[in-house]
């Protein structure tokens, strides 16, 4: 019932929250939230770490654009070629980097994503460095208007939760839990006579298309797409976003994501408040210093929150009901 009551105190938070704050900001945080959950999938219910992640959600968006501004294609048919480019990238990545464990997957993950990432920086229609520009919003189902950031922020709101509840739901399935079954003890999983390699497959495709969506629909809220989200720096982002959040944990990645999100696009902010309140001018330079600050907070979690944010707070919450029930 608690459970209830907090996501609908939530989502009345979140529809109300345009009204406030700018919207494209938070369409960009809703857009990095559900590439932090899909990622989670895979790391935090399957024990996959890729570090490709990111070409997933680069070429998602290029495909989107492209489909937009060049193909003249309708919006929602732009969104669906870049969730499909995402979870076919993932279905090509993964029947390469499956046959691995450990360390080794990780780094087969990481190589064909940088082999992507020089595609990207070479191939005529992405722009290379000067990336992907001018991306249309266009009209959802012919009708409804993009171009109003609000509009944009719901249709937005709703592809996040859509996705977010197809995740839940995959994790609570009998396929999430053989999954789950799968990362606490493969050889366990095997003897029982389950196909792990297709099980880990069928994830790793679902965490693709879903890291497609997040992508393609950040290309729509944006209008461009860069290099910036194909290159390795954003597989070791969103991998922070997971730690700093909570690894396994539904609400984790979420709260990764805003808070990493947050930090990237406000820490000048903040400096410059602090600056003016403490009169130190050191604190103007902390917009220069988002990669110290997020490693900072990077170490702080993996010395002292081993569970993430979230995952510490439900293991306290464990602990104070197991002591109140004594």
């Amino acid at each position: 019932m608690n459970k209830k009551i907090g996501i609908a105190v939530l989502l009345i938070l979140l529809l109300a929250a345009p009204f406030g704050i700018y919207p494209v900001f938070l369409m960009k945080m809703l857009c990095f939230a559900l590439f932090a959950c899909a990622f989670n999938l895979l790391i935090g219910y399957t024990g996959l770490l890729s570090f490709g992640h990111a070409a997933f959600l680069g070429w998602a968006g290029y495909m989107c654009g492209q489909a937009l501004k060049v193909w003249g294609l309708p919006t929602e048919l732009g969104l669906i070629i870049g969730t499909l480019t995402g979870a076919l990238i993932g279905l090509v990545m993964g029947l390469l980097a499956i046959r691995r464990q450990g360390i080794y997957f990780t780094m087969i993950t990481l190589a064909l994503a940088q082999m992507l990432f020089f595609v990207a920086l070479q191939a005529p229609f992405t722009g290379g460095e000067d990336g992907l520009q001018g991306v249309p919003r266009g009209k959802l189902l012919g009708f409804l208007n993009l171009e109003s950031d609000m509009t944009l922020y719901y249709v937005v709101l709703a592809i996040a939760v859509a996705g977010f509840a197809l995740i839940v739901r995959t994790i609570h399935s009998p396929f999430g839990q053989v999954l789950k079954a799968i990362k606490e003890n493969e050889p366990r999983a095997i003897s029982l006579g389950y196909d792990v390699a297709r099980y880990k497959l069928l994830a790793f495709v679902l965490s693709a298309g879903l890291s497609g969506l997040a992508g393609a629909t950040k290309t729509l809220v944006l209008g461009f797409e860069t290099l910036t989200d194909v290159h390795w720096s954003m597989s070791g982002l969103v991998v922070l976003m997971t730690l700093v959040g909570g690894l396994g944990t539904i609400l984790g990645p979420i709260v990764g994501a805003v808070i990493i999100i947050m930090l990237e696009n406000k820490l000048g902010d903040i400096g410059a408040w602090l600056a003016s309140v403490t009169h130190i001018d050191w604190f103007n330079t902390l917009g220069d210093s988002v990669t110290i600050v997020t490693g900072f907070i990077f170490i702080v979690c993996v010395l002292a929150f081993r569970k993430g944010i979230v995952g510490e707070i439900l293991a306290l919450t464990r602990k104070g009901q197991a002591s109140g029930s004594h």
